[in-house]
Protein backbone atom coordinates (compact mmCIF):
# COMPACT_ATOMS: atom_id res chain seq x y z
CA UNK A 1 0.00 0.00 0.00
CA UNK A 2 1.02 3.25 -1.16
CA UNK A 3 0.70 6.15 1.99
CA UNK A 4 -1.96 8.39 1.56
CA UNK A 5 0.28 11.85 1.14
CA UNK A 6 1.76 10.24 -2.13
CA UNK A 7 -1.46 8.86 -3.59
CA UNK A 8 -4.07 11.74 -2.92
CA UNK A 9 -3.12 14.03 -5.34
CA UNK A 10 -3.17 11.25 -8.33
CA UNK A 11 -6.51 10.12 -7.31
CA UNK A 12 -7.46 13.96 -6.54
CA UNK A 13 -6.70 14.65 -10.69
CA UNK A 14 -8.85 12.10 -12.07
CA UNK A 15 -11.90 12.48 -9.22
CA UNK A 16 -11.47 16.53 -10.17
CA UNK A 17 -12.63 15.32 -13.96
CA UNK A 18 -15.47 13.71 -13.31
CA UNK A 19 -14.21 9.62 -12.23
CA UNK A 20 -15.82 8.35 -9.15
CA UNK A 21 -13.71 6.08 -7.36
CA UNK A 22 -14.06 2.38 -6.67
CA UNK A 23 -12.96 1.48 -3.34
CA UNK A 24 -14.40 -1.78 -2.39
CA UNK A 25 -15.50 -5.22 -4.51
CA UNK A 26 -19.16 -4.28 -3.74
CA UNK A 27 -19.20 -1.12 -5.81
CA UNK A 28 -17.01 -2.50 -8.33
CA UNK A 29 -19.60 -5.24 -8.75
CA UNK A 30 -22.50 -2.93 -8.58
CA UNK A 31 -20.79 -0.39 -11.76
CA UNK A 32 -19.64 -3.88 -13.68
CA UNK A 33 -22.77 -6.20 -13.21
CA UNK A 34 -25.73 -3.54 -12.75
CA UNK A 35 -25.00 -0.79 -15.64
CA UNK A 36 -26.69 -0.10 -19.32
CA UNK A 37 -24.74 1.93 -21.65
CA UNK A 38 -20.83 2.45 -21.93
CA UNK A 39 -18.79 2.63 -18.49
CA UNK A 40 -14.89 3.80 -18.89
CA UNK A 41 -12.38 2.47 -15.81
CA UNK A 42 -8.97 3.83 -15.47
CA UNK A 43 -6.94 1.34 -13.33
CA UNK A 44 -4.28 4.78 -12.17
CA UNK A 45 -0.83 4.04 -10.55
CA UNK A 46 1.65 6.28 -9.01
CA UNK A 47 4.10 5.01 -12.06
CA UNK A 48 5.65 8.10 -14.75
CA UNK A 49 3.49 6.48 -17.61
CA UNK A 50 0.22 7.12 -15.49
CA UNK A 51 1.54 10.40 -14.51
CA UNK A 52 2.52 11.82 -17.50
CA UNK A 53 0.12 10.05 -20.22
CA UNK A 54 -2.35 7.73 -19.02
CA UNK A 55 -4.26 10.62 -16.67
CA UNK A 56 -3.93 13.39 -18.45
CA UNK A 57 -4.66 11.26 -21.73
CA UNK A 58 -8.06 10.52 -19.95
CA UNK A 59 -9.12 13.75 -18.79
CA UNK A 60 -8.29 15.72 -22.36
CA UNK A 61 -10.46 12.55 -24.07
CA UNK A 62 -13.14 13.27 -21.60
CA UNK A 63 -12.38 17.21 -22.38
CA UNK A 64 -12.30 16.91 -26.19
CA UNK A 65 -14.93 14.37 -27.17
CA UNK A 66 -18.53 14.94 -27.89
CA UNK A 67 -19.31 11.29 -27.49
CA UNK A 68 -18.54 10.07 -24.14
CA UNK A 69 -19.09 7.00 -21.89
CA UNK A 70 -21.88 6.63 -19.68
CA UNK A 71 -20.22 6.84 -16.93
CA UNK A 72 -16.66 6.95 -15.35
CA UNK A 73 -15.01 5.16 -12.96
CA UNK A 74 -11.01 5.23 -11.46
CA UNK A 75 -9.52 2.39 -9.40
CA UNK A 76 -5.91 2.70 -7.70
CA UNK A 77 -3.56 0.17 -7.64
CA UNK A 78 -1.90 -0.26 -4.73
CA UNK A 79 -4.10 1.41 -2.72
CA UNK A 80 -7.86 0.07 -3.41
CA UNK A 81 -5.72 -3.39 -3.44
CA UNK A 82 -9.33 -5.56 -3.09
CA UNK A 83 -11.72 -3.34 -5.68
CA UNK A 84 -8.45 -3.82 -8.13
CA UNK A 85 -8.07 -7.15 -7.79
CA UNK A 86 -11.75 -7.20 -8.43
CA UNK A 87 -11.75 -4.69 -11.76
CA UNK A 88 -8.98 -6.83 -12.94
CA UNK A 89 -11.37 -10.17 -12.99
CA UNK A 90 -13.69 -8.15 -15.26
CA UNK A 91 -10.67 -7.46 -17.80
CA UNK A 92 -9.64 -11.24 -18.03
CA UNK A 93 -8.12 -12.51 -20.29
CA UNK A 94 -6.25 -9.86 -20.33
CA UNK A 95 -3.38 -9.65 -17.45
CA UNK A 96 -2.86 -7.13 -14.71
CA UNK A 97 -2.43 -3.91 -16.06
CA UNK A 98 -1.78 -0.14 -14.59
CA UNK A 99 -2.17 1.84 -15.53
CA UNK A 100 -4.82 0.51 -17.48
CA UNK A 101 -8.12 1.93 -19.29
CA UNK A 102 -11.03 -0.37 -19.97
CA UNK A 103 -14.69 0.10 -21.47
CA UNK A 104 -17.38 -1.80 -20.92
CA UNK A 105 -20.93 -1.42 -22.88
CA UNK A 106 -23.77 -2.94 -21.43
CA UNK A 107 -21.49 -4.85 -18.75
CA UNK A 108 -18.95 -6.46 -21.72
CA UNK A 109 -15.33 -5.84 -21.99
CA UNK A 110 -15.15 -3.91 -25.35
CA UNK A 111 -11.95 -2.25 -25.83
CA UNK A 112 -8.63 -2.14 -23.22
CA UNK A 113 -5.50 -0.04 -23.34
CA UNK A 114 -3.03 -2.20 -21.50
CA UNK A 115 0.42 -0.55 -19.70
CA UNK A 116 2.49 -1.06 -22.49
CA UNK A 117 -0.40 1.04 -25.35
CA UNK A 118 0.60 3.50 -22.81
CA UNK A 119 4.52 3.49 -22.26
CA UNK A 120 6.07 5.84 -24.16
CA UNK A 121 3.32 7.45 -25.58
CA UNK A 122 1.90 10.95 -25.28
CA UNK A 123 -0.68 12.28 -23.08
CA UNK A 124 -2.52 13.36 -26.79
CA UNK A 125 -1.40 9.71 -28.12
CA UNK A 126 -3.91 8.32 -25.58
CA UNK A 127 -6.34 11.11 -25.75
CA UNK A 128 -7.08 10.58 -30.18
CA UNK A 129 -6.67 6.80 -29.45
CA UNK A 130 -9.65 7.39 -26.13
CA UNK A 131 -11.39 9.72 -29.03
CA UNK A 132 -11.68 7.32 -31.34
CA UNK A 133 -12.85 4.18 -29.09
CA UNK A 134 -15.60 6.82 -27.55
CA UNK A 135 -16.89 7.39 -31.25
CA UNK A 136 -16.44 3.36 -31.86
CA UNK A 137 -18.28 2.36 -28.60
CA UNK A 138 -20.35 4.91 -27.33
Amino acid sequence: MYPPELTAPMAAELNDAGLASLSTTEQVDEVLQNQQGTTLVVVNSVCGCAAGAARPGVIDSLNASEQKPDHIYTVFAGVDTAATKKVREYLLPYPPSSPAIALFKDGQLVHMVERHHIEGRSAQMISHHLQAMYQEFC
